[in-house]
């Protein structure tokens, strides 16, 4: 299986692009849905962060308030070091999983930490979404109703913008408009179809 990581800061449009990719007939593999997979009601993992940080961080829907945790995580080190160890393993086998059940030309694998947790590993070429860190904080704002001073200490925990282009095989500027967002996906769907083929006569 080919596959074409993508990453790209909070708020830089990894999902819109992604979306695309998708309507194009490519299943997506993303780090933030295995997330949210290994801490569903009844999971080990979600018993143990409830044990860990209060059952108060439980909705009445018995899901995990990603929200409050998160708010928690990022204002201590430690507690979001506690987190990641108990998480990334999990979340890791998670994808593994879906990466080897996709059965479209390629998979896209979607990660905000492909730079930083060493996920590059898992894939064939690296595609960056990017952005300008004022776009970043206005969006991720305006989307999830946080203060400037968290998002900004979100984007402290990620790769500096620098750090993922200097990885990047393929890069997305996305702050045009959204034809060109749609004929600049549609140009490496064809690059990335191509290189599946060239990968597959290899084997």
């Amino acid at each position: 299986m080919f596959v074409v990581g993508l990453t790209g800061g909070i708020g830089s449009g990894k999902t819109a692009v992604s979306d695309r990719f998708q309507a194009l007939g490519i299943e997506i593999v993303d780090a933030d849905v295995a997330a949210r997979v290994v801490v569903e009601p009844g999971t080990e993992a979600l018993e143990k962060i409830a044990s860990h940080f209060g059952k108060d961080l439980i909705a009445e829907d018995a899901h995990l308030d990603r929200a409050a945790l998160r708010k928690k995580v990022f204002d201590d080190e430690n507690e979001r070091h506690w987190l990641e160890k108990l998480l990334h393993p999990l979340i890791g086998t998670e994808i593994l999983r879906q990466l080897e059940n996709a059965s479209s030309p390629y998979v896209i694998f979607v990660s905000p930490l492909m730079v930083e947790a060493g996920q590059i590993a898992l894939c064939d070429c690296l595609l960056v979404v990017d952005v300008p860190e004022h776009i970043q904080l206005e969006r991720t704002m305006a989307r999830d109703n946080n203060d400037a001073q968290q998002v900004k200490s979100i984007m402290a925990t990620q790769a500096t913008r620098e750090e993922r282009l200097a990885k990047a095989d393929y890069v997305i500027v996305n702050d045009c408009a959204l034809e060109q967002l749609d004929q600049r996906t549609t140009e490496l769907h064809s690059t990335f179809l191509e290189l599946t083929k060239q990968k597959n006569q290899e084997i």
